[in-house]
């Protein structure tokens, strides 16, 4: 099956971070979804391709990232993966339970093997992406990778601020 055509996962965690310096600005709390159709050579999060890795992701696993979240140093939630976007119906519960706790007072990052311009004209993730405050896009190139770039792994990768994108039907980078 093609990406394209995967939009629920297995429900499945790979990892959760409650506290992480590298996934975004400032502290987060650090979600990574298993299953990834991308199969990007090189990628790091070999293991989170599968659907089933990890553990099956249960109401308590969501109430304790949400509780994460609350501490004041925590500046939002970032999601992972494996792919966030072929794993809707987790992904969109989560962002849902988040923005209901949070609303917009603590941002939510993104990572997508999917690019911005697809997402944006795919009606299902566009609705999850309305929802995202930024979208770190395109899948991991390895020999576009270079070392220490800010959120990204590949130089092919943008860090696009989502709500001023789609505001102004253009891609619009982040900072």
């Amino acid at each position: 099956m093609q990406a394209l055509e995967i939009y629920e996962g297995r429900h499945h965690l790979a990892k959760v971070e409650p506290r992480s310096f590298v996934d975004g600005e400032g502290v987060r709390c650090s979600i990574y979804l298993s299953g990834c159709p991308f199969s990007c050579p090189g990628c790091y999060n070999l293991h989170a391709q599968r659907f089933t890795y990890g553990e099956l992701c249960t109401e308590d696993a969501i109430e304790d990232i949400l509780t994460y979240c609350e501490a004041d140093y925590i500046e939002g939630l970032s999601i992972l993966g494996g792919e966030p976007f072929c794993n809707m119906s987790l992904a969109t519960e989560i962002i849902s339970r988040f923005r209901d706790r949070f609303g917009r007072t603590k941002s939510i990052w993104v990572w997508s093997g999917f690019m911005f311009e697809y997402l944006v004209n795919d009606t299902r993730r566009q609705l999850m992406l309305k929802e995202v405050d930024v979208l770190v896009d395109g899948p991991f190139v390895d020999w576009l990778y270079r070392p220490n770039i800010p959120f990204r792994g590949s130089l092919n990768q943008r860090v696009i601020d989502v709500p001023r994108s789609l505001e102004s039907g253009t891609v619009m980078d982040y900072g």
